[in-house]
């Protein structure tokens, strides 16, 4: 990945290209080399912008959904960003949407991917198991419809994560939090255009999660991609780019 990182007080982030704003938000285990495609993309039309979210350098208290939604928004005001085009997967999804309903005033557009908020299937009950790159390597498979997508520079970042002793303990701080944080009963109060771009076979949020997000998210659409998992963005990229091409050409300002 050849983005340069910048810096602006506190916040790390990737800007590039000009237009209207349009911010990825990355999920769990997500770097910012799972937008690469993506940023290459939409930088030709648009100021596309991917935050660092600090889900390991917050401090345990506040190492939740709500503390990552205060920080992303500390930091849209920080770089007085407006008219956002807000995506996010996994867990940035449900960043994205805790926002939208607490601070819906800077956002244009909502586009979420393999999102929790409403159910998402963990690790599985040993989760995460420290010291066996074999497990890793598995469960980091299941994002994926094509296990190869889970090559040994991927597994290496998950594993470095896991072994470290505090981290696991803020891994599953945000996981219990993100199950906790259910949306469920708060979504219909969302009346942004709202883009839903869900793998198919996605067994970590699976298809009836995107069907309850466009049931209950009165103004969204939603579009399936067959032989995908869980990062459609990153194992798909030319598909899920022409799909959301698609949705922001038609709320340009």
């Amino acid at each position: 990945m050849d983005f340069e990182i910048k810096q602006d007080g506190k916040f790390k982030f990737i800007e590039e290209g000009e237009g209207e704003v349009l911010v990825m938000l990355h999920g769990l285990f997500g770097t910012l080399s799972n937008f690469s495609a993506n940023i290459n993309h939409f930088k030709k039309t648009h100021k596309v912008v991917v935050p660092i979210l600090p889900l390991l350098d917050l401090d345990l208290l506040h190492t939740s959904v709500g503390g990552l939604q205060k920080y992303f928004n500390k930091f849209i005001e920080h770089r007085n960003y407006n008219n956002i085009h807000l995506m996010g997967n996994s867990l940035g999804g449900h960043v994205a949407l805790v926002h939208v309903l607490k601070k819906p005033e800077r956002i244009k557009t909502l586009i979420l991917t393999g999102s929790s908020g409403l159910f998402e299937n963990g690790m599985g009950d040993t989760y995460p198991k420290r010291g066996d790159k074999e497990y890793i390597r598995h469960k980091t498979s299941l994002t994926f419809y094509d296990p190869s997508l889970a090559d040994d520079k991927l597994v290496d970042e998950v594993f470095e994560i896991t072994n470290n002793r505090l981290k696991v303990i803020k891994i599953i701080a945000l996981a219990k939090s993100a199950i906790r944080n259910n949306l469920g009963d708060e979504l219909s109060h969302i009346k942004l255009p709202t883009c839903l771009i869900w793998g198919n076979n996605d067994t970590i949020t699976p298809p009836f999660v995107a069907q309850e997000f466009n049931k209950l998210i009165v103004n969204s659409e939603l579009h399936f991609i067959d032989k995908c998992g869980h990062a459609p963005m990153m194992e798909v990229p030319k598909e899920f780019n022409e799909c959301l091409q698609d949705f922001l050409s038609r709320h340009r300002s």
